[in-house]
């Protein structure tokens, strides 16, 4: 895997679950809501990643204490194995990880207790890791 440039978002993100019929919480998109947010529903539930900070329902299961780190894009499309070997290199280092793809980039999220060790250990695997 060629060395990557990684951004470490600032600020804490949560994971959240709502049932699949459940609407988009309102104001969720406002443009004072900096940051990364997804809103993913299939047919069992409405994922949500966002700030912590963010309107959230009452009664949504929520993991927060997340961090995000972005992958420096755009990424073309023909680019194979980003996440795997992130992911890998992650695992190594015993550190869990959510991961998501948009259509420019991959992102992960590493709990806040375990992000000094995620970010040693891209680094060791020779990515650069820039903090906002």
């Amino acid at each position: 895997m060629k060395r990557l440039a990684i951004d470490l978002r600032p600020g804490e993100y949560a994971v959240a679950r709502l049932a699949a019929t459940e609407a988009v919480p309102a104001g969720l998109f406002d443009t004072g809501n900096d940051g990364l947010v997804s809103v993913t529903r299939s047919g069992d539930e409405l994922s949500l990643i966002c700030r912590s900070d963010s309107p959230v329902p009452d009664g949504a299961r929520v993991e927060s204490g997340w961090r995000l780190l972005t992958v420096r894009g755009p990424l073309e499309f023909t680019l194979t194995g980003v996440i795997a070997a992130l992911a890998s290199e992650l695992a190594a280092a015993g550190v869990p990880l959510f991961s998501m793809s948009t259509f420019d980039t991959d992102h992960l999220l590493v709990k806040q207790v375990d992000l000094a060790r995620a970010v040693d250990a891209l680094r060791l695997s020779g990515h650069e890791v820039h903090e906002d």
